[in-house]
This record gives structure tokens, sequence and C-alpha cells, in this order.
């Protein structure tokens, strides 16, 4: 019979498995130890989000977000309430998880709340940071314990992953009057936010995209430095998340930039494919020694 841990852990991975997509390729390739944690910082996030995509009111999800700070709170005291607090406790202390990096990705799901446009891409960073790069952090300290070196890396990751993110959901964010990229880089290419919500492809929304994804790929560059940094058997996660979600920049580009048409992604068999070749690669990287190889 499985204890209340290991069942914590098994619904940390069923959520996981049930919506990840992208995610889930990547994780399945770490050491069962990571993987569990991996599980558990996902359903975490996982319900971050819910609480902030629901029905209610926004007063009522602003509470319910205190209410996963306040359960976040308490496991790190000890007293964890619910499976995914459960499993997140133990993982925090198996591999000195720091409660700031989780709070953060918290405060990143609370400015969802009440942001609905950036005016600058500094602005835009904090958001990235939060809802992206902190979870990169987090990550790390699975893969590779506390070794400062590996963060700056770490951040650029997450952060080229959630640029790409903004870049496939143009349509889907307008139509919910969101508008994350920057005001400032907008009007300099001539293109608005009601174009957006209009769904108007034209030669100034090619331009203002080109120019996202341009930085997009700078991020990447710096991010997938991480790869050859870590111990071995955590180096196919990171470089399989990043390689995913750069093949979803590169159908993004070979498209056009058209994200109006349809929602940009990777059938199954791509992504599968793609996670086999990255695993085999970074399993061959030649070690880059900011973290003791296994």
């Amino acid at each position: 019979m499985a204890t209340a841990l290991q069942e914590a852990y098994l619904q940390c991975q069923r959520v996981t498995k049930s919506s990840a997509k992208n995610f889930y390729y990547a994780f399945i390739t770490l050491p069962k130890p990571q993987r569990q944690a991996i599980y558990a910082v996902y359903a975490f996030c996982r319900l971050c989000d819910d609480v902030a995509d629901g029905d209610a009111s926004v007063d009522d999800k602003a509470m319910g977000l205190l209410q996963v700070g306040a359960a976040l709170e308490e496991a790190y005291r000890g007293m964890p309430r619910g499976e995914t607090f459960v499993a997140l406790a133990d993982a925090a202390q198996k591999y000195s998880i720091p409660r700031a990096y989780l709070e953060e990705i918290i405060r990143g799901v609370q400015m969802d709340l009440t942001t609905t446009r950036y005016q600058t891409f500094e602005e835009l960073k904090t958001y990235c940071y939060r809802v992206a790069s902190a979870v990169g952090l987090v990550s790390v300290r699975i893969f590779a314990g506390d070794d400062p070196k590996l963060e700056p890396a770490a951040v650029d990751l997450g952060m080229a992953m959630q640029l790409t993110n903004i870049m496939r959901d143009v349509r889907e964010d307008a139509a919910n009057d969101r508008i994350y990229i920057p005001l400032d880089e907008m009007a300099r290419f001539g293109y608005s936010p009601q174009d957006a919500k209009n769904n108007v492809y034209n030669d100034a929304f090619v331009a203002l995209m080109r120019y996202q994804g341009e930085r997009a790929r700078q991020y990447f560059d710096s991010g997938l430095r991480l790869v050859p940094m870590l111990p071995r058997r955590s180096r196919a996660c990171p470089a399989v998340l990043g390689g995913l979600y750069q093949r979803v920049l590169h159908h993004i580009e070979a498209r056009g930039y058209n994200v109006f048409q349809e929602r940009i992604g990777l059938s199954s068999a791509e992504k599968l494919t793609l996670a086999l070749k990255l695993w085999v690669q970074s399993s061959l990287a030649r070690h880059k020694g900011a973290a003791a190889s296994s």
C-alpha cells in the first residue's frame, strides 16, 4: 500500500501528465527522485494557474492566491495540507528549494489579475521572471543543488520560453484583452492593441513579431548554456524543454508570424522524436564544469 507521501507524488504526476503538454516529455528524462520533485513543483504551478484562470471574481481569485501562499507557508513550517503541498514540502526539504522562489510564482500569477498591458520590456521582464524564470531557479536546485553559477542561464531559459508563449498566444490573449507585447514596441512598429484584438495581420505585425523572435532567440542562446553545465543525468530535461520551445518559435517564423490563423504547436510525434534526439545529444555534451558531473 502506498504511503501518504507516495500517493501525494503520484497525484502530482497525474496532474502533470494530464496537463503539462510540452513539459511532460522533458520531465520523463529525469531520474525518479528528481522527476517526482519536478512533478510536485509543476502541480503547485498548476494550482496557482487554476485559481487565476477560473470563473470567480477578481477579488475571489486574489483571495484564493493568498490562501495558496498561506498553504505554502504552512508547508515550509512542516504542516502541509493536501497532496500537492505534502509532495512539495518533501521536495523543498530534499533539494533546499527557497520558499522565495515559489512565492515569486504566486506574485506572477497575481499580476495577471490586475495587469493587462506592459508599457516597456523592463516591465514585462518582471512578469516573465516571476512566472517562468523563478520556475527555472527552482528546477536547477533539483537538477544540481545550490550553484549560483547556474542561475543566470536558468533565468534566461525561462525568459526565452515565456517570450515564445507570448508570441504564440497573441490571438488568445488579445481576445481576453491581454496584451503582453510591450506597448512602446508596438507603437514603434505602428501596430496597436486594437489591431491585435481585431487579428490584423500586416507588415507592421510581421516586423513587430520578428523583433520579438530575435529577442527570444538571444535568450535561448544564453539559457541553453545551462545544459552542459549540469550533471549528466539532469541535462536532458532543460535541453528537451528548450528544444521544444525553440521548435515552436521556428514554426511561428516559418508561418510568417501569422499566429492568428491557428494556434501553433507541435504534434505528439514531433515532440517525442525531438525529445529523444535532444536526450541523446545532451547526454553526449561535453561537461563545462559549473556543477559536479555524475
